[in-house]
């Protein structure tokens, strides 16, 4: 059996100052066909699992591109039809193919362009014809279209916020995909349109639950997958919005079903599911006077993983101003910084401007005179068994504050951002990190407690205000009942 994968991924922020290029693409991940390596990245887990797959005798394996951008704004037309057609390049030189698995983020926005998945999608439908088997994966902070659901035969999503999953739900996609490719399944696929937009960690309750029962409805073979897609917030897509997706063996009924029943049970989460959002001086103070250490702060809404630039001072202001000492900020995006910071060297005291250069929302630079405490080229986090680079980073001391300065955007993923840069984060009294809750996993293990700050600016957060010009369905909380009265 041949089958071809590829990745392209990125999450697109159509508020962001930012813009997004192809050089966004090579500075985060970019790997040709052949060349991705052994461990995993959230996207992109399909291509380790396939190589396992191909290891074993069971396929032969045809890589095309894997390549991943950290969340920012737009993606200009040019870098967008540069990667579909080096995509699909590589699509067309393997054929003929069996199956195509292709590891998707599922909130791409392009000039000229709403819907890149759905459009890369039904560009490979077209090239492999109808026998062929596609299989996407997607993150859940997505849009689901309709082209994305008629062109493709199965479709699974991470299950899990944190997105520790990454790597069983492109076993899940591969697994069904060459299950049905083989004719040993006839996957039935059915959405449900949940018409709500709200954040839904599964670190907590309800969905802590909720996505316990996907298992285990997985498990006893009720469906052989279910997915739900959260929505993301800050894109401006005609198909925003959490939906629901059920597969199962060829019974389309059931799959509708489930998928509607499960759907409205999502729909009463509404307003309940996140966490309580601090005010940011609140939060500080709160972890400061805390018995023990160390207790996160999570900076939510500057968050580079929802597309903002995460060079917000906001916070570290409101920490300055109360005195907070013992604390460590992780991190500000400033790639002018840290170059001057290198060339001061370890242990300079320089005057140094730092953040606040993308956005009249994100608060105005610090002014400081800044001990360089540690100086790192092309540092790295981890994120499970991925590396996400940083760049060259630097860590300096403000009014007895450390503060991680870096050069690639990237959210907090682990403590580990901090030791590699010669912190000790569990030595530190409050931990500050840009990050909605991807860092909860791996910091809950240290963390004595975790709270969540919202700082109004950085972040469209609240879509009653944003300004959609796309959207055109009626979604909670726009709209406070979209199903009619009998869902009130």
């Amino acid at each position: 059996m041949r089958v071809f994968c590829a990745s392209i991924a990125t999450e697109t922020n159509t508020f962001s100052p930012l813009r997004t290029d192809f050089t966004d693409f090579l500075q985060s991940f970019y790997a040709p066909p052949g060349e991705h390596p052994k461990t995993p990245t959230l996207c992109s887990a399909v291509f380790p699992v396939l190589r396992a797959r191909a290891t074993q005798g069971e396929i032969e394996l045809i890589e095309g591109t894997a390549t991943w951008a950290e969340p920012g704004g737009l993606i200009n037309a040019r870098t967008w039809d540069r990667l579909k057609a080096e995509v699909l390049d590589q699509l067309e030189a393997a054929m003929p193919v069996d199956a195509v698995i292709l590891g998707l983020h599922g909130a791409m926005i392009a000039n000229g362009c709403n819907d890149c998945e759905g459009a890369l999608i039904e560009a490979a439908r077209k090239i492999v014809g109808p026998r062929a088997k596609i299989g996407v994966t997607f993150d859940p902070h997505s849009h689901l279209s309709d082209k994305r659901v008629r062109n493709a035969d199965i479709i699974t999503v991470f299950k899990e916020f944190p997105h520790t999953d990454f790597v069983e739900t492109a076993e899940n996609c591969i697994d069904l995909t060459l299950r049905a490719a083989r004719g040993e399944i006839a996957p039935a696929m059915e959405v449900f349109d949940v018409r709500m937009i709200d954040m839904l960690p599964t670190s907590r309750e309800p969905m802590r639950s909720f996505v316990d029962r996907m298992l285990a409805y997985e498990a006893d073979g009720r469906a052989l997958s279910l997915s739900v897609i959260h929505g993301f917030i800050a894109g401006d897509s005609p198909d925003l919005g959490t939906k629901m997706i059920a597969i199962t063996n060829g019974n389309s009924d059931t799959a509708r079903r489930l998928a509607r029943d499960l759907g409205m049970e999502l729909f009463s989460f509404r307003g309940r599911a996140a966490p309580d959002f601090l005010p940011a001086r609140t939060a500080l103070e709160r972890a400061a006077q805390a018995p023990c250490k160390p207790v996160v702060v999570a900076d939510v809404w500057d968050n580079p993983g929802g597309g903002v630039a995460g060079d917000s001072t906001i916070m570290l202001r409101e920490a300055i101003r109360i005195g907070l000492t013992d604390a460590a900020f992780g991190t500000i995006w400033d790639p002018m910084a840290v170059r001057l910071c290198h060339a001061a060297g370890e242990g300079a005291s320089i005057p140094l401007r730092f953040g606040g250069k993308t956005s009249a929302d994100a608060g105005d630079p610090i002014d400081a005179e800044v001990e360089v405490l540690k100086l790192k080229r092309n540092a790295a986090q981890s994120f499970g068994e991925s590396v996400v680079p940083l760049g060259d980073c630097a860590v300096i001391r403000v009014a007895g504050i450390e503060i991680v300065l870096n050069s690639n955007r990237a959210q907090v993923f682990s403590p580990d951002l901090f030791s590699n840069l010669g912190i000790d984060p569990s030595s530190r009294q409050v931990l500050v990190v840009k990050s909605t809750n991807h860092f909860h996993g791996a910091f809950a293990s240290i963390a004595s407690e975790i709270l969540y700050a919202a700082v109004d600016g950085p972040y469209p957060n609240d879509p009653r205000h944003n300004a959609y010009t796309n959207l055109t369905r009626e979604i909670w909380p726009i709209v406070k009942n979209p199903h009619g009265t009998k869902a009130a």
